[in-house]
């Protein structure tokens, strides 16, 4: 059998849903005290992914009771990541991964190609930032033009004062920025590399929040293969969340073993530190939870080591005894293969009881079954923790055949208090906000 038809027929065989399928219970994944079996390994992993199909005319995603949903932007070319301007202007990465740096090989690289590519994951990076403005505050952004281009997988954007930080998949870059200008003409100036600039950048987005003394800026950095499948001096500088320190560009280790952290934001009420994170994939449909959590200075999260604490990953070998030791235990686990990414805070509404918590996109699922994720979703807090179930937010990003009509990415709270959900296969960024 040809190469090629031997490739297209395993394909076919993944896509059919091989693999293992979830037997806990609705909600068992998620909170403080999630249930963890016993890990479930196989030749073939679980792969069902959600074919992205975008939106029909007319058709959007369903807001929960006492919101209102309007498309604030569309026409976008997979909107990744947000920032809200001072002046309540908004930039939108326009991004994708860099090509051929996935760090997956071999035939399960080609298969993990097609997948990703049947999940809208496969589009060319259009490299660059756009500006939306909704001037007259009715929802809807009646200005959108390129702000920067040139750029190289762009993802997290952070203003202090008058320089706009830019963090590409590979370096961080700056730009002066003038509050209400709509286009920047001036070459970025690059300050760092950062991890991605070897033979793979698996995980290739760099997300970035700056400290509130605009002094630092924190990097989320995710891991280059799954468990260190390519080695560990792969993974160099990775699967952690690092600070730079602006005035003498020190670049130094935050927090580590976290194995993909994403969105980054400051908790309002302790100014702590919280962020989304990415756990491993191919130990079954029920592990392993991925998870918002407060993230200590010099604390180790267990990647690749263990996961949820002491929980051995049984694939790596050796293990590191010492590091597993003190592994900090995630707060609040958002289930299985959810795949969070965006992160904000915000205080809350009448649709929430006035409880103040966090909004997280969960882009979905592609190795679980059933498929999970595919929504925004609210986590509240009490006294600078959370508390309580989840609440879903956004949800219909599947369609009853299992479609990705859209899937969510980025998370941020416009000037006047409502949210936007940048969704990268709908080519859209939402607007959610209390009914009026």
């Amino acid at each position: 059998m040809p190469a090629a038809t031997a490739l297209a027929s395993l394909t076919t065989l993944l896509m059919a849903g091989c693999g293992t399928t979830s037997i806990l219970p609705d909600g068992a994944a998620t909170g403080t005290d999630p249930v963890l079996p016993s890990p479930q390994q196989s030749l073939i992993p679980t792969v069902n992914i959600a074919p992205a199909h975008s939106w029909a005319q007319g058709a959007s995603p369903t807001p929960a009771p006492g919101l209102v949903l309007t498309r604030f932007a569309d026409g976008l070319d997979h909107p990744r990541w947000l920032l809200v301007l001072p002046n309540g202007d908004v930039l939108v990465a326009e991004t994708n991964g860099p090509a051929g740096k996935s760090g997956i090989t071999g035939i399960k690289g080609k298969i993990m190609g097609v997948v990703m590519k049947k999940a809208g994951a496969g589009v060319p990076s259009p490299d660059r930032i756009t500006l939306l403005r909704d001037a007259d505050g009715d929802g809807v952004a009646e200005r959108k033009e390129v702000f920067l281009a040139g750029l190289h997988s762009p993802f997290g954007m952070a203003l202090i004062g008058n320089t706009l930080y830019i963090a590409n998949a590979a370096s961080l870059v700056s730009v002066p920025y003038t509050s209400g200008q709509t286009q920047v003409t001036a070459t970025p100036t690059k300050l760092i590399d950062l991890p991605g600039n070897g033979e793979f950048n698996h995980h290739w987005t760099k997300s970035l929040l700056s400290s509130a003394d605009g002094q630092r800026l924190y990097i989320g950095v995710g891991s280059n293969s799954n468990v260190g499948g390519n080695g560990m001096a792969a993974e160099a500088m990775r699967a952690n969340i690092l600070e730079y320190t602006i005035a003498s560009g020190a670049l130094d280790v935050f927090a580590s073993g976290l194995r993909n952290p994403v969105g980054l934001a400051w908790e309002p009420g302790s100014s702590a530190l919280w962020a989304v994170v990415n756990e491993r994939d191919e130990l079954g449909s029920d592990l392993v939870p991925d998870y918002l959590t407060s993230v200590r200075r010099d604390g180790f999260y267990g990647w690749p080591y263990s996961y949820w604490g002491q929980h051995l990953d049984p694939r790596v070998t050796p293990q590191a005894p010492a590091l597993v030791a003190r592994a900090i235990k995630p707060d609040y686990a958002l289930g299985n293969h959810v795949a969070p990414l965006g992160l904000a805070f915000h205080p809350g509404g009448a649709w929430s009881g006035s409880q103040p918590g966090a909004v997280v996109a969960l882009h979905g699922s592609w190795n679980r079954k059933p498929q999970s994720g595919y929504k925004v979703v609210f986590v509240p807090f009490a006294q600078g923790r959370p508390s309580g179930p989840m609440q879903d937010l956004l949800t219909g990003f599947l369609d009853a055949n299992g479609n990705a009509r859209g899937r969510p990415v980025g998370i941020a709270v416009a000037k006047d208090g409502a949210l936007l959900v940048a969704d990268d296969v709908g080519n859209t960024v939402w607007q959610l906000r209390p009914g009026r």
